[in-house]
């Protein structure tokens, strides 16, 4: 991860104004409170960082309700202008993808990355009959909506992270994406996926990466 650590270092070193406000998006039974190491590594490095409650965060509203809230939350939050960057984590890989493809935020988000999302669907959504639940089972009608126009996902910066390792995205090559640059980092349960300082450090290299002509405003 030298790499990461030498973006991280250089990014460090330019002007603020380079740098978009970055939204993170929590996952199912989740708060923002899960990203608390996360938000603390990047503000330290100087990145303004932004996260609401998806409400409810049970699966019990669909995945296409929820994107709704973010670009609610987007609206009322940013400036008309300002670019922004997104993370999800697991279902709000999900949520942030429909808000990207589905509500405009394709012109809007220049750097988007997943960290374990189940971008083909987990086993683990047929544990529970909440519509969002069973959205993210394997070939549901959502997740094979959302999937079959994904190279739009091209026109921006957009990095998959996950873990070969992850027990709530079954099998957790579930997470990958035809599209993309692909991060994998061997972290031993779904929940670290948050934590590990693995991640933050690609985090950071995909946040520092030059924004790709089809995202300049």
């Amino acid at each position: 991860m030298n790499s990461a650590i030498n973006s991280a270092s250089d990014y460090a070193t330019r002007s603020r104004r380079e740098r978009n406000p970055v939204l993170l998006i929590h996952g199912i039974s989740d708060t923002t409170l899960v990203f608390h190491r996360m938000t603390s590594y990047l503000s330290g490095l100087g990145w303004s960082v932004h996260s609401f409650n998806l409400i409810p965060n049970n699966g019990s509203f669909g995945l296409d309700k929820l994107a709704m809230q973010v670009a609610d939350y987007v609206a009322k939050t940013f400036d008309p202008e300002q670019p922004l960057d997104v993370i999800g984590f697991s279902m709000g890989g999900i949520v942030s993808r429909y808000y990207i493809q589905r509500l405009g935020g394709i012109d809007r988000v220049q750097r988007f990355i997943s960290i374990s999302a189940p971008n083909q669907g987990t086993l683990m959504g047929h544990l529970s009959r909440h519509l969002g639940c069973m959205q993210m089972r394997p070939g549901s009608e959502f997740l094979k909506d959302l999937n079959q126009d994904a190279a739009m996902l091209e026109r921006l910066n957009f990095t998959v992270i996950w873990t070969p390792f992850d027990l709530m995205i079954v099998p957790a090559s579930s997470s990958q994406m035809p599209v993309g640059k692909e991060v994998i980092v061997p972290v031993r349960l779904h929940s670290w996926m948050l934590a590990d300082g693995r991640i933050h450090k690609a985090v950071v290299e995909a946040l520092s990466e030059p924004i790709l002509a089809s995202c300049k405003r």
